[in-house]
């Protein structure tokens, strides 16, 4: 288990450092930071310690950078960096800048805050390695995604597929206050929905969701795609997103059946 993993590793610290990285993210609540490689090997757990001194261990990773007493607390019963110093330290393991705009993206999916408290953790740490690549990462980086595959298709509509940027779980209505969903993807000009299908809408009852979601976009003039597992990172996809785009209605809004208007009573159901 992973938590137990992070556990274990935490009791290595003595008098100086905290867990940082994916594991404190973890640690604080963030689905998505399993500690798990691309190979599905588990990850080492990341332990901001500075120049102390740790028996060397592969289960655990050993962080130089010196740890201010400002970028950690205790958190559960563990000393655990501040969740911006932990996503920085996940920033500079991960070491491109799409992986860590979706690891940006997976923090502030979990609440922790958003895409401009990081901005100005940055500010406030810009001489150190690794600031260049984690602005171009927050850069990239919307906070609006709720999923890492979400995220990962934002990027490829946007850079590979080179199309405008497009919203992400946005309400949809139709004109008499009717939610039509969600989507993961939206491009309100051209009158396009995106949607990632992954593993949780494989049941039957999950599948016939979607089904009759498709229908009422459709029913409403927006052309609607699906991305599934394995798609994300192949060359085509970014092809069929363009095609998608080009034979879209692009209606004027006052020919739109749908609107992203909220009505009264969603609303209140926000308050």
């Amino acid at each position: 288990m992973v938590e137990q993993r992070i556990v274990e590793q935490a009791a290595r610290l003595r008098h100086y450092g905290a867990i940082s990285g994916w594991a404190a993210l973890r640690w604080r609540g963030a689905a998505y930071f399993e500690g798990m490689s691309n190979d599905r090997s588990p990850l080492s757990v990341p332990l901001a310690v500075g120049k102390e001194c740790l028996r060397p261990d592969p289960a655990f990773v050993r962080l130089r950078r010196q740890l201010p007493l400002w970028e950690w607390d205790v958190h559960r019963g563990l000393r655990c960096a501040v969740w911006e110093r932990a996503l920085f330290d996940e920033i500079i393991r991960l070491g491109t800048p799409r992986s860590a705009a979706v690891a940006i993206d997976m923090a502030i999916a979990a609440g922790f805050g958003g895409i401009d408290d990081f901005w100005r953790y940055l500010d406030q740490v810009r001489p150190r390695n690794g600031v260049v690549l984690a602005r171009e990462a927050a850069g990239l980086a919307r906070g609006t995604c709720w999923s890492p595959q979400e995220s990962w298709m934002r990027l490829c509509w946007c850079l590979d597929a080179g199309l405008p940027e497009p919203l992400c779980n946005v309400p949809v209505f139709d004109r008499s206050g009717g939610l039509l969903g969600i989507p993961d993807l939206f491009d309100p000009e051209a009158g396009v929905v995106g949607e990632y299908q992954g593993a949780v809408h494989r049941s039957r009852e999950q599948h016939r969701r979607d089904v009759e979601r498709a229908e009422r976009f459709r029913a409403h003039g927006l052309e609607y795609f699906e991305v599934v597992a394995g798609q994300l990172f192949d060359a085509t996809t970014a092809t069929r997103m363009r095609h998608v785009r080009a034979r879209a209605a692009f209606l004027p809004a006052d020919r739109r059946t749908w609107t992203l208007e909220e009505p009264a009573w969603w609303q209140n159901r926000r308050r």
